[in-house]
This record gives C-alpha cells, sequence and structure tokens, in this order.
C-alpha cells in the first residue's frame, strides 16, 4: 500500500503486550460545538444540554455535555489507542459523578487491572477527570483485546456541519422584537400552506391577518388543516383577481402595511399592485431572496430570481439598489455585492459581464448607492475567498459577498432552488420598490419560510414608518 510520506500511524497494543498497571492517556477540550454534534447524532435534545435559558434555571445552573459524550471519550481512547485497532467492547460500568461543561479539559484514563488468558478479555479502570483534577466520571470495562498486532494510517473522522434551522429562526425573529405588527393584506390564502404561514405570522406578533378572498373556501381549509382563525379580519371576494385588485386598493388608501401572497400566481398580484399608480416609487419592483446557508458564515441576498426574467441594464440599477436599501434594513451599514456571471472578466461575448463592468462604473458615479460593487465575478470567488486567492482576484466584495447579483431570472432561480434543496439553505422571500412591502413565498414553502418572510416585510415596514415620522406628507 502507498501511503504519503507525511501519514500519521495508529497501532495497537496486542493481548500479550498488555501488562497490569499499563496505563493510555488522552485528552479533549469540550466545545458548545461538541455538545450541539452530539445531540444531533444520538437525537437527545434535552433543553439542559442546548438551551441555555432552560440550563441556567436547573440545578446544574448552566450548559453542561450530555453524560455519554464522557463515555464516549472513554471508547474512542479503547478503540484507538489502548488496546486500539481490533479491540472489541464487552461490557461498561460508569459512574458519573460532576457535569462537564464548554471550556473544560477532560482527561481520559484507562489502566489494565486484569487479564484473563483464556478468552483474551481484559478489564480496564477507567477514570475521567477534568482541568482541575476533579472526577467527572469513572468506572470499568471489559474488552476482547486484539491478539494480532495492526499499523494502519489513521483515519480521519468525517467533519460534521452543524446548521441548527431553529436556532437562525429565532435569530431573525429576534430581529423584529419590540416591533408592533403591521396590518397584512393577505391575497387569496385558500390552501393549507398559505393560510396557515399567514396564521403563523400572526401567532408570532409579526402581522394582523386581513384576508382576501372567498371566505367560505378559506374557512373550510382552515377547518380541514385544523387552522385557527381567531384575530383575522375577512373581506369577501369571488376570486384571486378580485382578492388582488381589493389588496392593491387597500394598501394605495393606507389600510394596510404589507401583502402577503396567497395561492395566487405571482404576475396576478404583482399586475395589480403596478396598477395603482400611488403604490409606485420610480423604481422596477424586484424579489429578494434571504438565504441561511450552512456553509455560509453570514445570511446570504439574491436577487432578482422571480421576477424580472431579463432585466435590462437600467433595471439592474433599481434591483441592485432596492437589495443594497433592504440589506441595510437587516442590519448591514455597507453591504457587499457581487454581480455573477459564468466568468470573472469582461468579455464582449457574454453581455452580463459588460453590464456587471457597467453597473460598478455607476456605482463609482454615484448612481448606485450605499454599497460596494464588484463584477463580473463567477459563483465560485464570489463566496469562496480561497477560490479568489487562487485566481488572483483582488477585491473588497470577493469571498465575502452579502448580495448575490443574478445575471437573468433562470440562473437565480436556479441557484436559490440549489441552496435550498442540495445546499439546505433556509430562505424567505420579499419584493420590494413598491410603496409597501410584499411577503412573496412559495407553494413548496414550509411555516418557518413564510414566517420569516412576513418578518422582512415587517422590518421594512417599519423603516417606512420610521421615514413617514421624518418627513410627514
Amino acid at each position: 500500500m502507498n501511503t504519503p510520506f507525511n501519514t500519521e500511524w495508529q497501532e495497537n497494543v496486542t493481548f500479550d503486550e498488555l501488562s497490569i498497571g499499563q496505563s493510555k492517556r488522552l485528552f479533549r477540550t469540550l466545545s458548545l460545538d461538541d455538545i450541539k454534534a452530539f445531540a444531533a447524532v444520538s437525537g437527545d435534545t434535552n433543553p439542559a444540554h442546548i438551551d441555555p435559558e432552560y440550563a441556567n434555571d436547573t440545578m446544574l445552573h448552566g450548559v453542561v455535555a450530555h453524560g455519554m459524550w464522557g463515555a464516549g471519550l472513554i471508547s474512542a481512547l479503547l478503540g484507538t489507542k489502548f488496546p486500539g485497532p481490533g479491540t472489541i467492547y464487552v461490557d461498561q460500568v460508569l459512574h458519573f459523578v460532576r457535569p462537564a461543561r464548554v471550556g473544560d479539559t477532560l482527561s481520559v484514563v484507562a489502566t489494565v487491572m486484569s487479564k484473563n488468558d483464556e478468552n483474551k478479555h481484559v478489564q480496564m479502570d477507567c477514570q475521567v477527570t477534568n482541568q482541575r483534577g476533579e472526577r467527572v466520571l469513572h468506572g470499568t470495562a471489559e474488552v476482547l483485546a486484539p491478539t494480532e498486532k495492526v499499523r494502519l494510517p489513521k483515519v480521519s473522522a468525517p467533519q460534521i456541519q452543524l446548521f441548527d434551522p431553529e436556532a437562525r429562526f429565532k435569530a431573525l425573529l429576534a430581529q423584529g422584537a419590540g416591533v408592533e405588527a403591521a396590518r397584512c393584506a393577505v391575497v387569496h390564502p385558500c390552501d393549507d400552506g398559505s393560510l396557515s404561514g399567514a396564521m403563523d405570522a400572526a401567532r408570532y406578533g409579526l402581522i394582523v391577518p386581513v384576508l382576501i378572498g372567498p371566505r367560505a373556501r378559506i374557512e373550510q381549509v382552515a377547518q380541514q388543516a385544523g387552522i385557527d382563525l381567531a384575530g383575522a379580519e375577512f373581506h369577501n371576494v369571488p376570486h384571486s383577481h378580485a382578492a388582488a385588485e381589493l389588496a392593491a386598493d387597500m394598501a394605495a388608501k393606507g389600510d394596510v402595511e404589507m401583502i402577503m401572497k396567497g395561492s395566487l400566481h405571482t404576475d396576478e398580484l404583482i399586475h395589480a399592485v403596478l396598477s395603482k399608480p400611488s403604490l409606485r416609487t420610480g423604481r422596477r419592483m424586484s424579489h429578494v431572496f434571504r438565504f441561511d446557508v450552512p456553509l455560509y458564515d453570514k445570511p446570504l441576498l439574491i436577487t432578482d430570481a422571480a421576477l424580472n426574467i431579463e432585466p435590462t441594464l437600467t433595471e439592474k440599477v433599481s434591483i441592485i439598489q432596492n437589495a443594497i436599501d433592504f440589506c441595510q434594513v437587516m442590519g448591514v451599514n455597507t453591504p457587499k455585492v457581487a454581480i455573477l456571471s459564468a466568468v470573472e472578466t469582461v468579455n464582449p461575448a457574454i453581455p452580463s459581464t459588460l453590464d456587471a463592468a457597467a453597473l460598478c462604473k455607476m456605482a463609482d458615479r454615484g448612481q448606485i448607492t450605499g454599497g460596494v460593487l464588484d463584477g463580473p465575478l463567477a459563483f465560485d470567488n464570489a463566496i469562496s475567498a480561497r477560490a479568489a486567492e487562487v485566481k488572483h482576484i483582488k477585491s473588497p466584495v470577493a469571498g465575502a459577498a452579502d448580495i448575490l447579483a443574478v445575471p437573468d431570472l433562470e440562473s437565480g432561480n436556479m441557484l436559490a432552488k440549489q441552496l435550498e434543496y442540495l445546499a439546505g439553505a433556509m430562505g424567505s422571500g420579499i419584493v420590494l420598490g413598491a410603496k409597501l412591502p410584499i411577503a412573496l413565498t412559495s407553494r413548496a414553502d414550509g411555516p418557518m419560510n413564510r414566517v420569516s418572510s412576513a418578518l422582512l416585510a415587517l422590518l421594512v415596514v417599519q423603516k417606512n414608518r420610521a421615514e413617514r415620522l421624518r418627513n410627514p406628507v
């Protein structure tokens, strides 16, 4: 077997090589990620281990490791070092003395107590102590020791990428804490997904639901799906077209502060909004996806992947400006905008590279404000600093993008769905560019996606309220 010269090796200790009193030790420092990973693998989501608020009120006064995590360290010592490869567990007795906390460095020691020459069983004394010398757990293990000498390349453990959708969801909701709920026109919520999403958003205190559509049908959906409609305001109209028109009318009159798409086509809703001159701002309306991506260290916005099919250069100015303004609403003061193409160099044969170069120059001249733009950038060097380094790209945006501006709807839609279905990203979406925000979701979206979209819209409503106070009509 050919192995690299720098290969690490692991070698066992055979039954014949073991002697009474012989021992081996390993050290491991406990991290919060260790606790989360153990919870994910074992399914033990006891809040004493993963919920600081709950854990602080328990007798242990804080988050502690699972007891069996410490037991796992004993297994690691026996299986990899002492006796090592070829060892088979027969029995284990454990006594748990005190908890291990984040930051504790545990010393794990196994010592040979006795050997049985007939069956090759070995009794081990096992002790686990913390950095203060305090015993955390102890016990005895009985193993079937290996009889053949083995020296193998050390096997690296698979990497675990920790992604907690619930924690990300709670963190996003926290951005709306203390913001007064907005009256929201929920347009034609005639399936259980859109109706439950609206009522969930109401339950979280984000919206006051104004349900617009055929009331009998909405109530039937609610009854069949077990959705509580308490607190909802109804406006009975016969079909989706009428629902979209009424929602736009109410928005134009200021009766609602945001709109939420129900079970109707996006074009039908947007057409109704565009038909009201008082709802226009002079900017192109555009859609922004917000994603929490497991392998990216911050939220990522993608625009436009839902409304503008083949935007012109002028339309891309509005699309990018909408996204920058929204990113600032989300707390990023100077967002970094990567203008995507297939390559990172200007190529006259690829029109999107020409648009990217022009947009960057327009930003230099103040025609796009509030963000740092660079492009064209390929997707890899937009989100990977390593990819940008390999290609010798020096850019304040490469590897650190907050916003990905895609060339057209097709590429953006495919990118968004790939992030969601292949990368496990959590997404939500909003339409910007009108006088009020529109929470826009897909029929396949789950409850968290719909509530998150309502939260995004509420934060834009908060900004609109502040601007009205500064500039009263």
